[in-house]
This record gives structure tokens, sequence and C-alpha cells, in this order.
């Protein structure tokens, strides 16, 4: 998410699964460890060539356009979900744990502190801090910094908290052991129990609380069991919530909604004037679930991952409504007498997507570009982390790279299309099980740098613009 101030993940303006058991810290370098596309045709398509030209040490194993360079910021720190630098260049990570990722957990505290004290791009210093398993805390995704504090996510498998940390430039870690809660009581069951968060000048905390279901159906991802009526899960799931960053111990509640009909808001940011988006996680199995009305190429290809514009009391269609790529239009869902995608019903009365990517993709971040170093191209757009998919049977997963969107007047300049920005992070196979890293995060620097988290190897790329190939 885009991050220029030091003062939070994403404020918006210029100011701004699997594990890998590893029982320490290994990172590139001496290290000093303390603490506990373009082929979908029912979607968007790729625009922009990705050069294979290699920087130091081939870019840590990503493909970059001409003139940028990444070097491997950290690696092997655990699931490493979202991430946020502070103004002093300190990075911050928050890991997860539980049913998502198989194998042992890191030791120590959830939340990592790096910092590179030698400017070559690694870092040297790396702290963890938080509870830990030990505390019955299997970590979470959202992070971001406030008046000088640190706020992120953690919690078990049932409810999760945003909590604040005091820390220290001096330290990198909390002054005190001792966390405030801000908000309680987040709930963590079902399918989607990540609370990533963004937090704007004024202290307003936007949060995603993702769905408990796939669509709402009685029987989760059955054959032809219909949809809820209501769906009563929107009450407290599938859309932004939002909370005061200066007041602690709040409790969650239907009534702090902001926005519903959002099935997994994962990448939540400000664009540089200040205006709302978030990612959109598209349903999963229309043609497992209704083979009556999708064939298995259907499935694979549709529904489209969806870029929202959020606005307060939007209703994006979650889970009546989901968003066809080859027609460009939200259409009705089988559950709710969906006839295959002809269908509109109220999903006019919705709102649909600012720009769309192929499906299951999965965007795990957003992030608007602020910052100065790069070239004026990518000035104010956005870029968007997709983790990959587990289900495009019967073609190949896609994903599992970080794609750009350029921005003109506050909007994408075509919303069927893209450019390809970071690729290669899978390696030779993109399976879910399989892949050597998958895109969960997003941050800018206070040098105009991006950083780039990956959950499955525990990796952190900081990617430069260095004016020519290398």
């Amino acid at each position: 998410m885009s991050y220029g101030n030091g003062l939070t993940r994403s404020v918006g303006r210029p100011a701004q699964s699997f594990a890998l058991a590893a029982a320490a810290i290994a990172l590139i370098g001496c290290v000093k460890t303390e603490g506990t596309s373009s082929t979908d045709s029912t979607a968007a398509s790729s625009t922009h060539t990705v050069s294979t030209s290699a920087c130091t040490a081939d870019n840590g194993g990503i493909t970059l356009p001409n003139g940028f360079c990444a070097t491997v910021f950290a690696d092997t720190i655990g699931h490493a979900r979202h991430i946020v630098v502070a103004s002093n260049g300190d990075v911050y990570v928050n890991t997860w744990s539980g049913k998502y990722y198989q194998g042992p957990t890191h030791p120590g505290g959830f939340l990592i502190a790096l910092r590179d004290t030698n400017n070559d791009g690694k870092a040297d210093i790396v702290k963890r801090f938080g509870p830990g398993a030990q505390q019955k805390n299997e970590g979470g995704t959202g992070i971001g910094i406030y008046k000088g504090a640190l706020y992120a996510e953690e919690g078990d498998t049932i409810t999760k908290r945003i909590v604040r940390y005091a820390i220290s430039t001096d330290s990198m870690t909390p002054s005190s052991a001792t966390s405030e809660t801000i908000v309680g009581g987040l709930p963590a069951n079902g399918d989607h129990p990540m609370h990533p968060f963004v937090i704007d000048p004024s202290g307003n905390i936007y949060m995603d609380i993702g769905s408990a279901t796939n669509s709402c159906q009685i029987k989760n991802r059955t054959l032809e069991s219909p949809g809820h009526k209501p769906c009563t899960e929107l009450r407290t799931r599938a859309g932004i919530w939002r909370y005061d960053a200066n007041k602690t111990t709040q409790k969650f509640s239907p009534a702090e909604r902001y926005a519903t009909g959002i099935r997994n808001a994962v990448g939540i940011a400000f664009d540089p004037g200040g205006q709302l988006y978030s990612t959109q996680h598209g349903r999963d199995q229309l043609f497992e679930n209704w083979p009556k009305l999708y064939t298995a190429e259907q499935g694979q290809n549709q529904p489209a991952e969806e870029l929202l514009k959020i606005v307060q009391g939007g209703d994006y269609g979650w889970p009546t409504c989901h968003f066809d790529g080859q027609q460009q239009k939200l259409v009705l869902a089988p559950e709710y007498g969906g006839d295959g995608g002809k269908a509109v019903g109220d999903c006019a009365t919705k709102r649909g997507p600012e720009a769309f990517f192929p499906a299951h993709w999965a965007p795990d971040d957003l992030l608007f570009y602020s910052g100065a170093s790069f070239p004026a191209h990518y000035k104010d757009g956005a870029f968007i982390a997709f983790h990959g998919s587990w289900n495009r049977a019967p073609g190949p997963q896609g994903g599992y790279n970080v794609v750009f969107v350029p921005f003109a007047q506050g909007k994408p300049l075509d919303p069927a299309k893209f450019e390809i920005f970071a690729d290669g992070f899978a390696g030779g196979v993109k399976q879910p099980d399989r892949a050597a890293h998958r895109p969960a995060g997003l941050s800018l620097g206070p040098d105009g740098a991006i950083y780039i988290a990956d959950d499955q190897g525990g990796r952190v790329w900081k990617v430069t613009y260095r004016g020519s190939a290398k």
C-alpha cells in the first residue's frame, strides 16, 4: 500500500499455502537477528513486456521492466503478509500462521522489524516482537503506522484484534511489551479470517472484514445449494468497517460498517487524492457447484477479480452478483436465480469495478505510487500483488505476480488492461503448494522504492529504479 510520510500504511497523499519450516532467520549477507495475464480472453489483458535483463543477484529471482532492479531485503522470515515502511526506512512486516499454512510456526513473535544500516538494499538487523504461538497468537495480515505508533492485526482463528504498539526509532521495536487494543472481537472464522486495514490522516481506520463463505450458500461450497435469502452474513462480514485509530477498547459491531457486498477486500488503500479503493476476490466454483449452468472453461475464467472505488454506503454486489469480465458487467449469481450469466436483476443497482483482472488470481495488496523515483508513467497508478490462483482448472493456474494499472485524472486509463510489473515469484510451477514465492504485500519507502512481501517463502524484495537496464 502507498506510504510516504511514516504516519500511516496508506494515507493517500504524497506525505504518506503452505509453510517454509524455518527454525531461524537466514538473510542474504551478514545479518544481526534480535528478539523474540495476459492470455485470458474473458477478462483483462496484459499490455506490457517484462524485461529479463539481470541486475545484481538476478533481482532475487524475479523479472522487472528495463531500468528496475531488486534486492532480497529479507528472507525466510515466516509467512510475510502486509508490510509498512516508516519514514526513517525501517520496515515492519506482519506474518501469519494458522490453518492456511501447514508445518512448524516460525519461532518468536509474528511482527518483524527490519533495518538496512549500510544502504545496500538488504536488512542487516532483524527483530521479532509481539505475542507468539505460545501465547495462542497466530499472527495476522493488517499492519500500519499512525502518529509514530505501529498498528497490527493479531489473534487466533476465532477472533482477531487491532492493537497498537509504541515504537522507538532507536530500538525499532516497541518501548513496552504491552500493546493497547484498538478494536477487539473481529470475526476470524470461516473462509476469510484476515483483517487488512488502512489509516487516513485523521485517524480513521478502514478495515476489511471478509466473508465467512464463498457465496452465502445454505451449505457452503456445495453442489446446487441455494443462497440464504436474505444473506444475514452481510451484517457482520463481506464489507469494509470504519473505526478510530485514536481510541482504545472499541468493539466490533454491525454499526461501524462503511461499505458492503465486498467478498474479500484484502488490498485496501487510498489514492494520492485521498479516495479509498479496495481489491475484490471474486467468488469460486461456478462450474463445480453449478455444472448445469457453467462449463469448466467458464468456471476457470469467471468471475473477474476487481479494483473497487469505495464510497460510504456503497453496495458492491456480493453475494447476489459477480462481475462477468467478458460482458464487463455485474450479473446475477446462480445461488440467487442467475442463469449462467444472462440475467442481471438488481445487480444493475450495485456498484461495479473501476478495473478488472483475470479470474481467481487473488489480489492480496494494493499500492498507489506517490513516490518520486520511478518514471512518470507510474505516478499515481496502482500496483496490485496477486497471490496466485488455485482454481483455474482445467487451464493453468495464474497470477503469482505484481501488476500495474496506469491512472489518469483519477481513474484507470483502460479498465480492462494492465501491465505485468514483476513476475517469476512462483519459479517453475504456478501451483499453491509448489510455488517458491507468492506476493502478498506491497509498501512504498521514503526513497520511492517499492517493497514486496511473500507469504510462501517469507521473502521481502526491495525494488528500485536505476534508469537503465543492468
